[in-house]
């Protein structure tokens, strides 16, 4: 859908009232200039395919309803194309690191990942620098394709960053989406997911950690339309600051034809300081009784005073015990990357932020 055919956001809808709109409208107005795209890096196996797509070819393959996805589609030049063939494993991850240079001038990007039949793959989006970015980044999963795709946002925290995940699964396709954001101003990503035959899955993991000024969105909907498909989605976020800010919501619509399907959300917040603030909001629409299971939940607080007590009680500092139970709370999810050297480098920067705990 053409952003002639969306009205520009006001705060008042209820897809953007959480958000700081203040901080953002610049690249959805206009008012900050578009300028050149981000500095690109591509590293990948002989064996995928690397392409752009240009006009009619560039269609989105869902229309989507939000504004900065719309625009990102609408004013970025190309769109990087990656295929992984037919029966194809890739054994090295696909990377794609993304460096921002400038937040006085606007980037619209798009990003096209196709997994061909019974296919196996990883693919890592890196984003670091200072940016002000709107994005659409498109995932087709081909019957019996396994694809992992890991977004990483290390910004700076002077960036802005808008940008929708959508993806569409295949008869028993399976797809692990993970999302860590670390960095950036303001962060609102949109991961979709559509079925498009029977028996396709979705683990999709999520990591964010906000400091003082930083607000952190993220916006899940799964869209269960077709027989026996699985999902599960389960996001974490620590927040230290006083002005520490993230939003988390989860949708899963589970359609009259989506009989058998088996869900499950959950959303887990750490408050580590005075004044942090998360909203966490699951939803579920059940519009069949005939599924396997369907559940959500949801939980923000403080560390756990047990865990902090049995560490102390053997002996280790209260500052360094907290550090560990965070470390745990984490690492859950860290562990879905299966790229050793990410992991590493993800958690000394979740130990930086750390530092600022106070016994």
């Amino acid at each position: 859908m053409a952003t002639s055919q969306l009205l520009l956001p006001t705060g008042r809808e209820e897809a953007w009232r959480f958000t700081p709109l203040a901080r953002v409208i610049g690249v959805l107005d206009g008012s900050i200039a578009s300028g050149t795209p981000l500095v690109r890096n591509l590293s990948h196996d002989t064996s995928v395919i690397v392409s752009s797509l240009i006009g009619d070819d560039a269609g989105a393959i869902v229309e989507p309803s939000d504004f900065a996805a719309a625009l990102a589609i609408e004013k970025s030049a190309e769109t990087l194309l990656i295929e992984i063939p037919v029966d194809t494993q890739v054994s090295e991850p696909i990377l794609i690191d993304r460096v921002g240079a400038s937040i006085s001038q606007s980037s619209f990007e798009r990003i096209r990942i196709r997994a061909g039949r019974h296919s196996q793959a990883t693919v890592v989006v890196h984003n670091s620098g200072s940016a002000a970015l709107a994005e659409d980044i498109e995932l087709e999963l081909a019957d019996g394709a396994q694809l992992t795709f890991i977004s990483l946002q290390e910004w700076e925290n002077d960036a802005t960053h808008l940008g929708r995940h959508q993806a569409l699964i295949g008869k028993d396709a399976k797809l692990t989406l993970i999302e860590v954001t670390l960095g950036g101003a303001t962060v609102r990503l949109l991961p979709r997911v559509n079925f498009l035959a029977t028996g396709g899955e979705v683990d999709a993991y999520g990591l964010y950690f906000a400091t003082s000024g930083q607000h952190l969105e993220h916006r899940v909907h799964v869209e269960h339309d077709q027989p026996h498909c699985r999902s599960r989605v389960t996001y974490k976020g620590a927040l230290l600051g006083e002005s520490a800010r993230t939003v988390w919501f989860g949708d899963v619509a589970i359609r009259p034809s989506a009989v058998g399907t088996d869900t499950y959300e959950l959303n887990r917040n750490l408050l580590l300081s005075d004044g942090a603030r998360a909203d966490s909001v699951p939803n579920l629409e059940i519009e069949t009784g005939e599924i396997v299971g369907a559940g959500h939940a949801s939980a923000t607080g403080r560390f756990d005073d047990d865990q902090l007590f049995y560490l102390m009680s053997r002996g280790i500092p209260a500052t360094e015990a907290r550090r560990l139970v965070l470390r745990g709370f984490f690492a859950e999810l860290l562990r879905n990357i299966k790229i050793e050297r990410i992991e590493e480098r993800l958690m000394a920067r979740i130990d930086r932020e750390l530092s600022g705990v106070e016994a």
